[in-house]
């Protein structure tokens, strides 16, 4: 029986309008590329990544299609492989608001991956990019078959969560002083 269809239907329903391009240990090397850029991986060995590309599938996006929908369900985290990728947030009056544009090395969607929670933004390719899929059932059979790599993945997690929430504290404490400037000035 071949293994493509199988594998197929185990794919993220929020993935299948893009071009799925197979097992990521095609692409092992260009992801071995990304360690020293790359958040994730910057403390894996080569055979680790290896061993991590085992767990993952890649997808090809074109321009101006989005990979991740805000409010959407989501077990799934990428890697971007390719290309680039623009973050967009809607704002009180529903309009898209670009947070950020990430390029080849970062990741996005761990948080709906951990926490089963609705994505808490759009991010829509910008140029043709390629993604590493790691969906929480493969993370799963990563701790119970590769202990180790588990671990390893999960700390790494939790070190790129912790920055993130440190960073956005950071910017709401500005933003706090910031009003309060003003208001201050506001009572002159």
């Amino acid at each position: 029986m071949n293994e493509r269809p199988q594998r197929q239907a185990l794919r993220p329903p929020q993935l299948a309008h893009l071009e799925y391009l197979g097992d990521a240990t095609l692409f092992a090397g260009q992801m071995q590329a990304l360690i020293p850029k790359c958040p994730l991986l910057e403390n894996f060995s080569l055979n680790e990544v290896r061993l991590l590309a085992h767990f993952m599938h890649v997808y090809r996006a074109e321009p101006a299609v989005e990979v991740i929908r805000e409010g959407d369900g989501g077990d799934f985290m990428v890697m971007l492989l390719e290309g680039r990728v623009e973050v967009h947030k809607r704002d009180r009056w529903n309009t898209p608001q670009v947070l950020a544009s990430v390029e080849a090395g970062r990741t996005l969607g761990e948080m709906s991956m951990i926490d089963g929670e609705a994505r808490f933004a759009t991010c829509v390719a910008v140029e043709s990019a390629l993604i590493a899929v790691l969906d929480r059932e493969s993370l799963a059979r990563i701790i119970v078959e590769q202990p180790l790599l588990g671990a390893k993945i999960l700390m790494e997690f939790v070190l790129m969560l912790s920055q993130r929430l440190r960073a956005t504290s950071e910017r709401l404490l500005g933003l706090l002083d910031e009003r309060q400037v003003h208001g201050a000035a506001n009572l002159l």
